[in-house]
């Protein structure tokens, strides 16, 4: 990584190339280099596959969608909670040139009905049911006729179809296949209006999966533990690209994260790395048999998604045995990682930066202007390089909201960095709070009141007030046994130590906050809650 002078903009130098293939040719090659290690592991029904095995469950897989009449370009569904047939999946639409697109498990039928039309799918792969959530029927009440149901006969027939389908079908439609063409579909979150569908290229996202495990250290020796859903960047691009780009073996712990199963199955598998946003890193520490597992075999792993807590982490790296854990930064947009830590960095590093760059990618943090500022200031992080998105699918518009005619992908973010090149998010352009005039960045009051004694987690709002515009709320979660919080003890706390204007007028405490499936808080839904709140306490 480059220092250029002391403006906000940093280039990240590689000691490896990016990958110039696609992603059937990876899984060809690692199949090739690994075939008799173990490439999956899915821990709830004990199922494993060889590299060997996994390539020829895909290519299987590839044939049956090919006499299907899927063909280069054509959408493909998949909507279930993590499973084999997911990761199958993943690897058959890339050998053909389909694009998968990711459905989120939580999706209700409303939401589901969009992203058909939106993407244009032509088969949707999916679980009959899961739980309370019945898929096959949501998927009839809207009229989708063209599905494949996993563990049924449906899923059998296809995999039949492509066992008896002559193999050159499949390296015809690889020859035809390059690494810039779009392969998946990631719908965002969607916490305003509809979900916008992040369209990304094998480039895109092999690349970064591989410098992420470059980042930890992956090799054909690791075990990842990948309890995050698949359907996001996370398991599908950090956990399965990121591993088996390296020959590292995956391990799905359970459909759903679940704090034992993730435990039982790093004990089981003798697993080296572990993912996982904080609130899953809470629950496993905070399982009741936690001290019962046998974590030793961990090195590493990811986390990220949201600040991680300075006691979290330290527990993490002690007693979870993860002393080289990275923090990861970045977007669906981004394929997703734009900056991360290194193995040796300090909890400081880890809990009080997002890293620096990755390599092959520049960031720079600019003004409203547009224009580059000096180290320390802050203002909005952009990105540019090989992980940039091709776009949003089917609107243009929206994608050159997102990414300048440079090429500069704005995150929204507002960030700082510092003098060797640590990037530090201050909060989100949406989310900062405009108070009689001053700009306030939640994270800055958040990470003040972590360290107040009977808080476990906090987040800040601004909520609307006819004097100053905005003013400021705190939601917190209280430690176990501790008495609720109220806003004259949050001042009293805060008092000479946090600027008068940055001191919450208001505290709401919860047992939680409202979360996307991700793992990443919902602030629009809780200032919606919050004025409905503030408008019964004005009432009463």
């Amino acid at each position: 990584m480059r220092n250029e002078a002391q403006t906000s903009y940093v280039s990240g130098a590689a000691t490896a190339p990016l990958l110039g293939q696609t992603i059937g040719q990876m899984l060809d090659d690692a199949a090739a280099a690994f075939g008799d290690r173990e490439a999956l592991v899915e821990a709830s029904t004990n199922r494993r596959w060889t590299f060997a095995q996994l390539k020829e469950q895909a290519d299987t897989l590839a044939l049956g969608l090919l006499e299907l009449g899927v063909r280069q370009g054509d959408r493909v569904g998949i909507w279930s909670p993590n499973c084999a047939e997911w990761i199958f999946t993943q690897y058959a639409t890339a050998k053909i040139g389909a694009i998968l697109v990711n459905v989120n498990p939580a999706y209700r039928t409303h939401e589901l009905d969009y992203v058909l039309r939106q993407s244009g799918m032509r088969l949707v792969v999916s679980a009959t049911r899961f739980r309370t959530t019945d898929y096959a029927g949501m998927l009839a009440e809207l009229g989708a006729s063209n599905t494949v149901f996993i563990g049924t006969p449906d899923w059998d027939d296809l995999m039949a179809r492509g066992a008896a389908t002559d193999r050159a079908a499949l390296t015809d439609a690889a020859a035809a296949l390059t690494f810039d063409q779009p392969i998946n579909i990631q719908y965002t979150s969607g916490t305003t209006g509809f979900p916008k569908g992040a369209t990304l290229s094998h480039h895109n996202i092999l690349n970064n999966g591989f410098f992420v495990g470059e980042g930890v250290g992956y090799t054909e020796a690791d075990r990842v533990c990948v309890p995050v859903p698949l359907y996001h960047c996370f398991g599908m691009v950090m956990g399965v690209l990121g591993a088996h780009s390296h020959g590292a073996c995956v391990v799905l712990p359970a459909p759903v994260f679940d704090a034992e199963a993730t435990l039982q199955s790093v004990q089981d598998e003798a697993c080296t790395a572990l993912y996982g946003v904080p609130t899953m890193f809470i629950a496993e520490l905070g399982h009741p048999r936690f001290a019962e597992f046998d974590c030793s075999s961990l090195r590493t792993g990811i986390m990220a998604g949201s600040p991680c807590p300075v006691e979290v982490m330290e527990r993490v790296m002690t007693e979870m045995h993860m002393p080289e854990v990275a923090i990861c930064y970045g977007m669906t947009e981004t394929s997703p990682v734009s900056t991360m830590t290194s193995r040796d960095d300090d909890v400081a590093a880890r809990t009080q930066t997002i890293g620096t760059v990755m390599p092959h990618l520049e960031v720079k943090i600019v003004d409203e202007n547009g224009l580059v500022v000096p180290r320390g200031v802050p203002g909005e992080l952009c990105t540019r390089g090989y992980s940039v998105m091709l776009g949003y699918w089917d609107e243009p518009d929206k994608t050159a909201e997102a990414i300048d005619e440079a090429r500069w992908m704005h995150t929204g973010d507002i960030a700082t960095m510092d003098q060797d090149g640590r990037l530090n998010i201050v909060g989100r352009i949406k989310d900062m709070i405009i108070r009689g005039g001053e700009n306030i960045y939640p994270r800055e009051i958040e990470e003040f009141l972590y360290r107040h004694p009977d808080i476990s987690d906090v987040q800040v709002i601004g909520v609307p007030d006819e004097v100053y515009g905005e003013e400021i709320m705190a939601w917190v979660v209280m430690r176990p046994g501790a008495e609720p919080l109220g806003a004259d003890d949050v001042r009293a706390f805060a008092t000479g130590r946090l600027t008068h204007f940055k001191i919450p007028r208001y505290v709401h405490v919860v047992d939680a906050f409202p979360m996307t499936v991700t793992g990443k808080v919902r602030k629009v839904e809780m200032r919606e809650r919050a004025i409905e709140l503030l408008a019964a306490m004005r009432a009463s």
